[in-house]
């Protein structure tokens, strides 16, 4: 008896610690539910009832279960507030935008990059409507926006902040087949629609660009109009990252790139689409790269794709392409697959698109695919983006002296540029020896040499040694912080030529990781040219293994010297000789071949004594 009744009396025991820690549990509950809203949760939920009459309820309805998982959890508040072993091994709670906000404002990049890869908010979170601005901005090139800015704008547009009746006319680089509006209402599409007009107008130079309207679509989701334009503003003009294309020619540059990539970085899945491509080429199917997560995937994993991508760039599209690729090609390996059949019968381009609108992977392994994909690193996959940006640019270009124009006109400068560097420029124009028809030629075939992003912006004279004179201080005072520049040199024989400089002058004031000032900077977009007596181009010789179709070939070191300088002297183009030298008085130069550029001497005695050097910038570049 005394035994039987010590058992039951533990057992009553644990049965009482039980319902102890669960009466705990019952009374934080209560006490989280009547404790007041902060401030800025406060602020969020009021965002987000805002921005509710833009989204149809389908849109949360359409969440994953993973995305359902997390919020019919228990309250986080109990996990954080009982460290008990109860909880070892559980996932760690989602952090919340207070946790997030300290990296964003100390700069910690890295940190905050890991944080939100980790930190799988389900679709209806609130922190995205403090998260997702707080990005964005951190990407604005110049001054902010003062507030009023936006609905001034929209005023000058459409004469009224009250959206119209009729439907909005959409700028000419809209893609109409691409108008994605992620569950959005019909007063929500008109809202995308005035965003993405207003942003036509304040950016003239958008020529082609079918990503941006469904990504401003995707942050109406999470915030007001005024705050969607004013990150949209700032991933367009960014300067350190790419986030939206804005050109035909850099649309097609992009899926080129992943192709290239994933030839190395996901070469069975990459071997595997070409294979089921047959006729039509593996190149149809990357072009629509882009859609696969745009268009197909389901939005709680687009959701979680833009949490990364506001941050890092266009990489995170790269990497979910491949992500999406090396999936297929798990699933569609067995030929007695449904996607091998699919891929078969109806075509890989709309078995790949149907596999995205069905991703069987949940977000979180999406992203865990895209992210483990070793050294993919952002170095790597901007130097495969320059090369075949150069190399499409080489086929419009022309070769010897006659000027193939394939380009729009767009791309060419504006009449009043032309005027503008003919007034100021006494390199360009040689006006004692040359027609205006000749010079006008020559400024179009140096035009059309010039990464296309930078023909987009107007130039300005810098620096001459007409009004500024000959010294070097005068020279990095007034030059070194612009990015990119070009110099012009005109000789006393009136030869012309110069170079076109990626990087700063600055950078030479760059030290490596063991304090030494480095020699040369600079990258592969810096090239040499020659515009009298004649007309040539020489590109950093990197471009040439990927335009001959030998891939990734790694260039010699002494291929990759494109500029030097410090208080004696400028180099541009070094290995073997110097393609370019010029003395502190900017008086004398000489000009040898060199292994950077593979280029002939600039002009034929190889010294030279400088009659004029002008130093241009872009104006918003």
């Amino acid at each position: 008896m005394d035994r039987n009744r010590v058992t039951r009396s533990n057992k009553q025991s644990k049965c009482d610690s039980v319902g102890a820690y669960y009466r705990i549990f019952r009374r934080l509950a209560s006490l989280r539910r009547r404790t007041a809203v902060p401030p800025a949760h406060a602020h969020r939920k009021h965002v987000l009832r805002a921005i509710a009459m833009y989204i149809e309820p389908a849109a949360f309805r359409a969440s994953s279960a993973e995305s359902l998982a997390v919020s019919e959890t228990p309250p986080a508040v109990w996990i954080q507030c009982l460290p008990s072993p109860l909880f070892a091994g559980k996932k760690a709670p989602l952090k919340t935008y207070e946790e997030v906000q300290p990296l964003l404002q100390q700069g910690r990049k890295r940190d905050l990059k890991i944080l939100i890869r980790e930190n799988s908010w389900p679709i209806n979170s609130a922190v995205r409507a403090s998260l997702w601005p707080a990005l964005c901005k951190q990407h604005q090139h110049g001054k902010s926006m003062l507030d009023g800015f936006y609905w001034d704008m929209v005023t000058q547009v459409f004469g009224t902040v009250e959206l119209p009746d009729k439907p909005i006319m959409l700028p000419p680089f809209v893609e109409a087949t691409h108008c994605l509006g992620y569950h959005l209402t019909r007063k929500g599409r008109a809202v995308a629609d005035r965003v993405v007009s207003v942003l036509g107008y304040a950016c003239p130079d958008i020529t082609y660009s079918p990503s941006l309207y469904p990504i401003t679509a995707a942050l109406l989701h999470f915030m007001p109009e005024e705050e969607c334009y004013h990150c949209m503003a700032s991933l367009v003009a960014s300067k350190e990252k790419m986030f939206i294309t804005q050109t035909k020619l850099l649309n097609e540059v992009t899926w080129k790139t992943v192709m290239q990539i994933a030839k190395k970085h996901a070469k069975s899945a990459a071997q595997h689409l070409s294979r089921l491509s047959g006729a039509i080429g593996p190149e149809r199917i990357y072009a629509d790269w882009q859609w696969w997560i745009l268009a197909a995937l389901p939005f709680p994993h687009l959701v979680r794709v833009l949490d990364c991508f506001f941050h890092e760039g266009i990489k995170v599209f790269y990497r979910v392409a491949l992500a999406i690729l090396i999936l297929f090609h798990k699933h569609s390996t067995n030929q007695n697959s449904e996607w091998y059949a699919e891929a078969t019968k109806n075509g890989v381009d709309h078995a790949v698109d149907k596999f995205c609108r069905n991703m069987p992977a949940s977000p979180t392994k999406l992203l865990r695919t895209a992210f483990s994909i070793r050294a993919l690193s952002s170095q790597y996959i901007s130097r495969v983006f320059i090369k075949t940006e150069m190399t499409l640019k080489s086929k419009q270009v022309i070769t010897g002296s006659r000027l193939v124009r394939s380009r729009s006109s767009d791309n060419l400068p504006t009449s009043q540029s032309q005027v503008n560097i003919q007034m100021m420029s006494h390199t360009l124009t040689i006006r004692e020896r040359m027609s205006e028809e000749t010079c006008k030629q020559m400024l179009f075939t140096l035009w059309s040499w010039l990464p296309v992003r930078i023909t987009m912006y107007q130039p300005v004279l810098l620096y001459t040694t007409e009004e500024h004179g000959c010294s070097l201080t005068t020279f990095y005072v007034r030059v070194e912080h612009h990015e990119p520049t070009l110099l012009m040199i005109k000789t006393c024989n009136n030869e012309v030529f110069g170079a076109y400089c990626s990087t700063r002058w600055f950078e030479r004031n760059q030290k490596d990781e063991r304090g030494n000032r480095q020699a040369y900077f600079g990258t592969g977009e810096t090239f040499l040219f020659s515009l009298y007596p004649e007309r040539a181009k020489y590109p950093w010789v990197g471009c040439s293994a990927n335009a001959d179709g030998k891939g990734e070939e790694r260039v010699a070191h002494g291929s990759e010297l494109f500029m030097a300088a410090d208080s004696k002297m400028i180099t541009i183009g070094g290995g073997d000789g110097q393609a370019i030298w010029m003395d502190e008085n900017i008086r004398f130069g000489k000009t040898d071949r060199c292994s950077t550029f593979n280029n002939p001497p600039l002009c034929p005695s190889g010294d030279f004594e400088i009659r004029v050097l002008e130093v241009y910038g872009f104006s918003g570049a």
